[in-house]
C-alpha cells in the first residue's frame, strides 16, 4: 500500500475508533462489555473486544452505554423481554441480514439453524447462518443465545454454554441438557 493510502486509512480509522467507548459490568454469569460509539451500541461481549486490544476505546461510559446497562439488568432481573437501543454491529451484509432475523426471534422461543436459514431465503445455509450467529458482536440484545441444535442440543456460544443455559432457562426455553 502506498504511504499516502496508509495514511487516509489510518486517519479514517482513526476518527472512526475515537469515539469508541466501553465499560465492564457484573451478570448473573460472569462479566460483560458494553461498547459503543456516539450513536449506537456496537458490541455487547463477554471477553474484551479485539478492538480494546489495539487500544483504541475509551474505558468511560456515556449516556448510551449506561442506557443498555440499565436494561440488561431489568431483563437479567425479568422485569425487561425487549430492547430498545440503536444497535450497529459492524460484520458482512450476509451476517447483518442474520442477525436481523435474530432480532425477530421472540423472548421465550427458540429457533434452530435450520429454521434460520429458511428465514433468511436458503433452507440450505444452515452452517452459513450458524456461522454468523457465531460472529454476533452484539450478544443477548441481538439475542443469538435462541439458536439452539435441530435436536433441541445445545450448540456453541461466545460467552460460553454455562450462559447460554443461564439465558435460556431465564427465558423458559427448553433444551437438551449438557
Amino acid at each position: 500500500m502506498e504511504p499516502l493510502a496508509k495514511l487516509r486509512n489510518f486517519t479514517l480509522m482513526e476518527s472512526i475508533m475515537s469515539n469508541l467507548f466501553f465499560q465492564q459490568y457484573p451478570s448473573p454469569f460472569g462479566t460483560i462489555y458494553i461498547y459503543a460509539n456516539d450513536k449506537a451500541i456496537k458490541a455487547v461481549v463477554f471477553n474484551e473486544w479485539g478492538h480494546r486490544l489495539a487500544g483504541d476505546v475509551n474505558n468511560k461510559s456515556t449516556v448510551l452505554i449506561e442506557k443498555c446497562h440499565q436494561q440488561l439488568v431489568e431483563y437479567f432481573a425479568g422485569a425487561r423481554k425487549t430492547f430498545n437501543l440503536p444497535l450497529a454491529p459492524e460484520g458482512t451484509e450476509f451476517q447483518k441480514s442474520v442477525w436481523q432475523i435474530l432480532s425477530q426471534i421472540p423472548y421465550g422461543e427458540s429457533w434452530n439453524y435450520g429454521q434460520l436459514a429458511e428465514a433468511i431465503g436458503n433452507k440450505n445455509a444452515s452452517r452459513a447462518v450458524g456461522a454468523a450467529n457465531g460472529k454476533n458482536p452484539i450478544s443477548i440484545i441481538i439475542p443469538c443465545h435462541r439458536v439452539i441444535g435441530a435436536n433441541g442440543s445445545l450448540t456453541g456460544y461466545a460467552g460460553g454454554l454455562a450462559a447460554k443455559t443461564w439465558l435460556l432457562q431465564h427465558e423458559g426455553i427448553n433444551h437438551k441438557p449438557l
